[in-house]
């Protein structure tokens, strides 16, 4: 049975030489016949040159080239879609995720669990508020997701045959791969560790595009965002029904003095509030409707080197 490690790559050159040292050492000690998939992601360093290097000096590493940089789930959509082994294994680049830990992975997978999740103990590196953001997150969309994905849980998961033909038939464009590997079922575990700070370079990652990441994962998987601005509709008519009757109450009762021009405006900005945050819900949604009608490939491959089965290539003759 083969093994496939999938490593999303963007402007992670200083990382490679030892990403790929370690896990030879790690995979040469297992049973198991192995390769790597490297996708790279767009990267405008010499990321894509190192690749080159490394598969020359070892045909066990393929490389895909995508057009451009079309974000890590589409990188790791890519690999995974290339893939023929017996089992995945997608592995961040930035070794935060130790490869030491593949054996355990294995090992489970030989007991007949078709997912086996990598779930983080601890996050050294990372500031406490990416830390406290990360731990609300999965709390959150396990709250309003009728799929339970695993907390604290990111891509380092083992992945068997069966799943990987599981994903390859989901047709959505914008995936959120941490729900996918949830909602697709199987038999699961959980082996624990605790992840590491980069070993070179800074991530690309910021918060604005952590909270988009958090949306994009609540939208795909949940629509609790639609009933909330629904009921909150419902909430803010109640409000307005009861007010109207008070007044109709206090001119019977008191006269009908004019009320102040601040009271008016605060009510105003309420009501305009809530349907903007209303409208922009249902925004959200129809974007991702939107996104979908198009049917526009996750990706596009510009080159590969080492793998036959590239789906989206635009480029057939720049196979190697």
């Amino acid at each position: 049975m083969t093994v496939s490690i999938i490593i999303p790559c963007h402007n992670e050159s200083g990382n490679l030489g030892t990403l790929y040292t370690r896990i030879r050492a790690v995979m040469e000690q297992t049973s198991e016949p192995w390769e790597i998939i490297c996708v790279n992601d767009g990267s405008s360093d010499d990321t894509l040159l190192q690749l080159i290097a490394l598969h020359s000096r070892d045909q066990r590493i393929k490389i895909i080239d995508l057009s451009r940089n079309f974000g890590k789930e589409a990188a790791l959509t890519a690999g995974l879609d290339a893939t023929l082994s017996d089992a995945a294994i997608p592995l961040d680049a930035d070794l935060q995720d130790p490869p030491e830990l593949i054996p355990e992975l294995l090992a489970q997978w030989r007991k007949g669990f078709d997912v086996v999740n990598a779930v983080r103990l601890s996050r050294k590196g990372e500031s406490w508020l990416k830390r406290a953001s990360a731990h609300v997150f999965y709390r959150v969309i396990n709250r309003m997701s009728e799929v339970e994905i695993p907390p604290d849980t990111g891509d380092f998961r083992l992945l068997s045959r069966s799943v990987l033909d599981a994903l390859q038939a989901l047709p959505e464009r914008r995936r959120f791969m941490k729900g996918l590997f949830a909602w697709v079922g199987f038999r699961s575990t959980n082996i624990y560790y605790h992840r590491e700070p980069r070993h070179s370079g800074r991530t690309t990652w910021n918060y604005w595009q952590l909270w988009n990441f958090a949306v994009e994962g609540i939208t795909s998987f949940s629509q609790v965002p639609l009933q909330l601005a629904a009921y909150l509709g419902f909430l803010v008519s109640l409000l307005a029904f009861l007010y109207a009757i008070w007044l109709i109450i206090s001119t019977i009762a008191y006269g009908n003095p004019v009320k102040g021009y601040p009271s008016i405006m605060v009510t105003l900005l309420f009501l305009s509030g809530v349907q903007l945050m209303a409208l922009g819900v249902i925004g959200e949604y129809l974007g991702r409707i939107y996104e979908e009608s198009k049917q526009r490939p996750v990706y596009l491959v510009k080159q590969a080197w080492g793998i036959v089965n590239t789906p989206n290539t635009i480029q057939a003759d720049d196979h190697k």
